[in-house]
């Protein structure tokens, strides 16, 4: 599979933590940035991850920002994009199960790097359940439009 990352200053350490997982899983990973833990602004790099996923470079995305919130809002901002914040593997389980979700986001500053690893191996191992949640992501994408 191929996967995009980006990240802010803060979730720097973590999404070299994600990719290096993920590289270890046999996925291969385009870093988007950022590429040190220099202040940067995060809707930046988050919006080149999501536009990869959108374009078909890349299949899936994992964002990181100190609480996820800020990524996961400018994924969102990107027609196409179903991103979850996911802080726990409950949520990235069901994210990808019933919402078809193509990019996660995570916290580097309220998840652990364990919980991390966990989640996002949890969100790619799991596949979109189809059947009656299909309406729904439908009546997601006319909200777009």
């Amino acid at each position: 599979m191929k996967l995009a990352f980006a990240s802010d200053h803060a979730g720097y350490k973590l999404k070299n933590i994600l990719k290096e997982t993920a590289e270890k899983l046999g996925d291969t990973v385009i870093d988007f940035g950022t590429h040190s833990e220099d202040s940067v602004d995060y809707p930046d790099f988050i919006k080149l991850a999501a536009r990869a996923v959108k374009s078909k470079e890349a299949d899936l995305a994992v964002v990181v920002c100190g609480s996820g919130i800020g990524a996961s809002i400018v994924a969102n901002k990107i027609k196409g994009i179903r991103c979850a914040l996911c802080t726990n593997i409950f949520m990235a389980k069901y994210s990808r199960l019933h919402n078809d979700a193509n990019v996660l986001a995570i916290g580097a500053r309220v998840t652990s790097e364990d919980d991390a690893i966990a989640i996002m191996q949890t969100w790619l191992s799991t596949g979109f359940e189809g059947g009656r949640h299909i309406k729904r992501i439908e009546k997601i994408s006319e909200l777009e439009n």
